[in-house]
């Protein structure tokens, strides 16, 4: 008989097949090219030597591929060992656990989890309900003497709770105010100049040393004692006010395109500069 893992080597299955290549007039190259399986392959069919071929599924799937080349049913190149189906093998767990344990799994999982929440839970809600209540600690300022307090049952009076806040001392930033000192009186002989716009000046000793020279804005003043000035230069002649003695003079003989020069003599009178 047959085995099953070497169908229908006694039965001359393999010839078969070969005669059926050759009615057929297709050479063992020309097959397994069709078949897309190596030349050894179809030899092992024709030879009836399925150990080369693996298991007995492999080796029925090669001979059913081997008759579609050839146009020739499968059935009856098959053994009758070969046509019944395979009996699928049964898994079998490898560990069995039972319903009662898999419930007490569960419940300790659960168990754990409860005891995780209770852990976190508890705590803030202590700390919240503390938060909340105050605590039932009274506030005490702490300028209050204890001894003042008694034995603890009275409660401070409400004036040693709260201070009465005291207002905080501010440093002004404004300058200190400075008290205008007057003026000494001048000199019924002194040339003062009162500038009623913008102009720039210079003004030059009797020995030729310049006193000052500047650009003097509309509200400025200068006052020099006789003896003092020997010359003194105006760009903006138009805008400036000369006096000499509290008398206003008259500068367009000194002028020229809006610009004074003149001199001041030892008496403080003025004179035209001669270049």
């Amino acid at each position: 008989m047959t085995s099953a893992a070497n169908p229908g080597h006694s039965d001359g299955h393999g010839n078969r097949l070969r005669d059926a290549r050759q009615r057929a007039g297709l050479s063992v190259a020309e097959v397994a090219s069709r078949m897309r399986v190596p030349a050894r392959v179809v030899e092992s069919l024709e030879s009836s030597d399925w150990s080369r071929l693996g298991a007995p599924v492999f080796i029925r799937g090669q001979i059913r591929s081997y008759a579609r080349v050839l146009g020739v049913p499968s059935d009856s190149l098959l053994p009758p060992e070969a046509q019944q189906p395979m009996e699928p093998s049964r898994l079998q767990p490898r560990t069995y656990t039972s319903p009662l344990q898999r419930y007490a799994e569960q419940a300790a999982r659960k168990l754990v989890y409860v005891v995780i929440t209770a852990a976190i839970a508890v705590p803030v809600w202590m700390v919240t309900r503390q938060h909340v209540d105050g605590g039932g600690q009274p506030v005490i300022a702490l300028d209050v003497d204890p001894s003042s307090m008694g034995n603890g049952n009275d409660a401070p009076s409400p004036a040693s709770r709260v201070r009465t806040p005291q207002r905080p001392l501010v440093a002004s930033m404004a300058p200190p105010v400075q008290r205008a000192v007057p003026a000494a009186p001048a000199s019924p002989r002194s040339l003062s100049l009162e500038f009623r716009g913008d102009s720039w000046m210079q003004v030059i000793g009797p020995d030729g040393r310049e006193i000052e020279q500047a650009l003097l804005r509309a509200g400025d003043s200068r006052t020099y004692e006789p003896g003092q000035v020997g010359r003194v230069v105006l760009g903006n002649a138009g805008g400036v006010e000369v006096r000499r003695n509290g008398e206003i003079q008259d500068l367009d003989g000194f002028k020229r395109a809006n610009v004074a020069r003149f001199k001041v003599s030892s008496d403080g009178s003025l004179a035209p500069v001669t270049e």
